[in-house]
C-alpha cells in the first residue's frame, strides 16, 4: 500500500501488506521481523524479495525499535541501529521500520530533498518521536508532508487511565482523541498521531483508514494475536 499524499513524484514509499491464507497462524504471509521467532530462512527470503523486487542498490537499513525517540541519519556511518525513526537525503537509501498495530509515519519536502520514517505507537508518541524525527531533518515544519500508514484503529486500541494520562500530558485537547468506556479507555492512535503535526505545524498530514486489527489475513496486529509477524513500511528517494 502506497501513501495517499501530495510527495514529489521521485519519493517513493510503501507498506507490505500480509497476504495471509491462514491468518491464525501469527506468522503466515509476508512477515520482514527477524526477532518474533519466525524461522530465519523465511524472514530473509522476504527480505531478499523486497530488495530484488525495488532494485535497490543496498537493503534498508533495518532497526531494532524500543519505542523510543531516536532517530538516526542515514548519510553517515552509524554505530548503532537502535532507533525508532531514520532519515536520508540520498538517492536509493531506504529507510525501514516495522510495524503490527503501531503507525509507519513518512516524512518528506514538498521538493523531495529528504525523506524519513518513524515508528509511532502510544509510547513514542509520549516521549516525543514525531518532535524528534521533524528536529532531526534539514527543513522547516512548514514545507514538510506526512502520511500516516495503516495503525489500530479507535474501536480496537483499549487503554488504561495511566496511558490515558500520559497521551493527553502534551496537551489536553488531546482528549477529544480519546473514548471513555467503563473504566476503560479507547483511543485514536491516527488522530492523536495527525493533532500533533498540525500543532507542530507540518504542512500536510493524512492518514490511511486501514486499521491493522481489523483484517487478519491483510494486516498482521500485536492487539490482536500477540505473538505475531510485522509489516515494513519503507521510503526512498530515486531521482
Amino acid at each position: 500500500m502506497q501513501p495517499d499524499w501530495p510527495a514529489p513524484a521521485h519519493v517513493h514509499a510503501l507498506t507490505t501488506e500480509r497476504c495471509a491464507s491462514r491468518p491464525d497462524d501469527p506468522y503466515d504471509g509476508f512477515n520482514f521481523a527477524d526477532y518474533v521467532k519466525d524461522a530465519p530462512a523465511k524472514v530473509a527470503t522476504h527480505r531478499e524479495t523486497l530488495h530484488t523486487t525495488f532494485g535497490f542498490l543496498d537493503s534498508p537499513t533495518w532497526l531494532s525499535q524500543q519505542h523510543g525517540n531516536t532517530v538516526l541519519g542515514l548519510d553517515h556511518r552509524c554505530e548503532t541501529r537502535v532507533a525508532d525513526g531514520s532519515f536520508t537525503n540520498r538517492d536509493r537509501t531506504v529507510c525501514a521500520v516495522l510495524s503490527a498495530d503501531c503507525a509507519p509515519v513518512f516524512l518528506c519536502d514538498r521538493a523531495g530533498t529528504f525523506v524519513a520514517l518513524l515508528h509511532v505507537g502510544w509510547r513514542g508518541l509520549v516521549v516525543g518521536v514525531l518532535e524528534a524525527g521533524i528536529a532531526a531533518v534539514s527543513s522547516s515544519a512548514e514545507e514538510m508532508v506526512c502520511w500516516v500508514g495503516p495503525a489500530i484503529s479507535q474501536k480496537y486500541f483499549e487503554v488504561g487511565d495511566d496511558v490515558r494520562c500520559q497521551l493527553i500530558e502534551n496537551n489536553p485537547a488531546d482528549e477529544s482523541h480519546i473514548a471513555p468506556s467503563g473504566e476503560r479507555y479507547f483511543a485514536d492512535l491516527p488522530g492523536l498521531i495527525l493533532a500533533r503535526l498540525r500543532r507542530i505545524g507540518v504542512a500536510y498530514v493524512g492518514a490511511s483508514t486501514e486499521c491493522t486489527y481489523a483484517k487478519a489475513d491483510r494486516w498482521f496486529s500485536y492487539r490482536r494475536q500477540g505473538v505475531c509477524g510485522r509489516m515494513a513500511s519503507l521510503i526512498w528517494i530515486d531521482r
